[in-house]
C-alpha cells in the first residue's frame, strides 16, 4: 500500500563512482497481477514463481482473498492460488482497497463485473484522483451497473448483471488495462467478446489467457489492427507461472549505468516482450552500449540478460507511436535525455497526465529544480542535455517512478539530488535501494519534515 503521512522518508542520491556487478530485479508487475487473477479463476492450484512482492501486487493478492480464492505465500517470490472457477468468485464482505495499484483495480473491475455480485472498490488518495471512465464505459455496455463519484472516480460500486453481455468493442485509446478488463469480464459472458485494438499494447493478458486454456484468438485485419476474440464460459486450467524480471524496474539501473562514468552492469532474466521494449530501443538509438545475452523463452515470454556500459548519449526524437511500449519509462528516459547531447523530444505522452501523478508536470518540475532545461507540452516533453548540475529537491507526489528516476539523476550530477519521499518506491520495487547500493550507488537519509 502507499505510505501514510507518518512514514515519509526523504532521501538524497549522491554522485557515485562506476556501477559494477550483476543483479536480478523483481518479477514483472503486469504479469504478477494477471497471474494472481487468473489463478483465482482457475479450478485447482496455480503455482507462481518470482511474484513481485511490492505493495501494488500485494494489494491484488489481498483482493483475490476477498473474492474467496486461497492465496498463500509459500516462500519469497513463491505463491500458490487455489481458484474458484470462472463465475465462481464470491461477493467480498467489505470494501476492496487497492491502495495505489491502478493496474490492479482496473483489471479487478473487469474480473468482478461478470457475475451477479456487488463490489465496492477504493484506493489511496492518489488512486482516488485517477479517472476510471475508460474502464467503466465498456463494462456498462456489458450490463454492469456503476455507482461512482463524479468523473467516475473511486470509491465506486459495481453491480454485475445476472448474465454478462458479450460485446464488440473498439478500444478508443491505446490501453492494455482497458483491453484486459474487457477480456476478463468476457470470460463469464455467453458467446464471443471481440475487441479491435488499433494500436498494439502489452499482450500479457492474451498470452496468459491462452496458457490457462481460454478460447482466445488473435488476428490482424486488413487495416493492420489487432482483433482479439474470446469465447466466454470456458473453464480455466491452473498453471505453473514463472514471472520474468520487470523491464520497467530494470529501466532504472540500466539508465544509471549509461550515465555514471565507467559503469558496467548486467541485469539478469529481464522480460523482453516486444510490446514492452520501447525504452531499450530508444536508448540504443541514443548510442547506449546495451547488449542482450542468453536469450531464452520462459512461460511463453522472451527473456534475456541485459549488459549495459556507460555511454556517450545523443538526443533523439521519440515517435508518438512508441509510447504504448514504454509509457511507464518516460520519466527515466527524461533523465537519460538530461545527459544526451542535444534535445530529446518525446511526444504522445497524454497518458502520463493520469498516472500516479501528472508525470509530465512532475518530471518537468523535477528537471527544472535541478537546472535542466525542459519544455512541457500538453502531450510532450523536450529535454536539453548537459544543462543541469543537480542540487535540487524533487516533489514525488507519492509516485514511485518519479522517486526512482530522480534518485538515478543524482548518481551522475555534481550536486546531490533529494526527493521528498522514498517510501512510495515500495509499491513496485522494494529492493531498489539495496540493489543499487550493491552496484555502487550512494544514497543519504535526510531528516523528515517537522509534523
Amino acid at each position: 500500500m502507499s505510505p501514510s503521512a507518518g512514514s515519509v522518508r526523504p532521501l538524497a542520491a549522491l554522485a557515485s563512482g562506476p556501477l559494477r556487478g550483476r543483479i536480478r530485479i523483481p518479477g514483472d508487475k503486469s504479469i504478477s497481477h494477471r497471474a494472481l487473477m487468473l489463478g483465482a479463476l482457475a479450478i485447482g492450484e496455480t503455482v507462481i514463481e518470482g511474484l513481485l512482492e511490492g505493495g501494488d501486487v500485494l494489494a491484488t493478492a489481498e483482493a483475490m482473498r476477498a473474492f474467496g480464492a486461497t492465496v498463500t505465500r509459500q516462500a519469497p517470490g513463491r505463491w500458490t492460488v487455489n481458484g474458484l472457477g470462472v463465475g465462481g468468485l464470491l461477493e467480498p464482505e467489505d470494501v476492496v482497497d487497492f491502495g495505489n495499484a491502478g493496474t490492479g483495480v482496473r483489471l479487478a473491475m473487469g474480473l468482478a463485473s461478470n457475475q451477479a455480485t456487488t463490489v465496492t472498490f477504493t484506493g489511496d488518495a492518489s488512486l482516488r484522483r485517477r479517472p476510471m471512465g475508460r474502464i467503466l464505459d465498456p463494462l456498462r455496455r456489458m450490463g454492469v451497473q456503476v455507482l461512482a463519484r463524479s468523473k467516475d472516480r473511486l470509491p465506486l460500486t459495481l453491480k454485475g448483471p445476472d448474465v454478462a453481455l458479450p460485446i464488440d468493442y473498439r478500444v478508443p485509446v491505446a490501453s492494455a488495462q482497458v483491453k484486459s478488463a474487457v477480456l476478463l469480464a468476457g470470460l463469464n459472458a455467453p458467446g464471443v467478446t471481440r475487441l479491435v485494438e488499433p494500436v498494439a499494447t502489452r499482450d500479457h493478458t492474451e498470452r496468459m489467457l491462452a496458457a490457462f486454456g481460454a478460447a482466445i484468438e488473435i488476428e490482424t485485419n486488413a487495416d493492420g489492427e489487432r482483433v482479439i476474440s474470446l469465447e466466454g464460459q470456458r473453464d480455466l486450467r491452473p498453471q505453473s507461472v514463472e514471472v520474468p524480471g520487470d523491464p520497467s524496474a530494470a529501466a532504472f539501473p540500466i539508465v544509471a549505468a549509461l550515465i555514471v562514468e565507467g559503469s558496467d552492469i548486467t541485469v539478469e532474466s529481464v522480460l523482453l516482450n516486444p510490446l514492452r521494449s520501447g525504452l531499450l530501443e530508444t536508448l540504443i538509438e541514443m548510442g547506449g552500449d546495451i547488449t542482450i545475452e542468453k536469450r531464452r523463452t520462459v512461460g511463453g515470454e522472451s527473456v534475456g540478460d541485459i549488459r549495459v556500459r556507460a555511454s556517450r548519449l545523443r538526443a533523439v526524437n521519440v515517435p508518438a507511436g512508441r509510447a504504448p511500449s514504454m509509457i511507464d519509462e518516460y520519466p527515466i528516459l527524461a533523465v537519460a535525455g538530461s545527459f544526451a547531447e542535444g534535445r530529446t523530444v518525446m511526444e504522445g505522452l497524454g497518458e502520463l497526465r493520469v498516472k500516479e501523478s501528472d508525470r509530465i508536470a512532475a518530471v518537468a518540475a523535477g528537471l527544472a529544480a535541478n537546472g535542466i532545461a525542459c519544455e512541457e507540452g500538453p502531450e510532450s516533453l523536450v529535454v536539453t542535455g548537459g544543462s543541469g548540475v543537480g542540487g535540487g529537491r524533487v516533489t514525488t507526489h507519492l509516485d514511485h517512478r518519479i522517486a526512482m528516476s530522480f534518485l538515478v539523476l543524482g548518481l551522475a550530477t555534481a550536486d546531490r539530488v533529494a526527493i521528498d519521499d522514498a517510501a512510495p518506491i515500495a509499491t513496485s520495487f522494494p529492493e531498489f535501494r539495496d540493489l543499487m547500493t550493491g552496484l555502487g550507488a550512494r544514497f543519504e537519509e535526510l531528516e523528515p519534515p517537522a509534523s
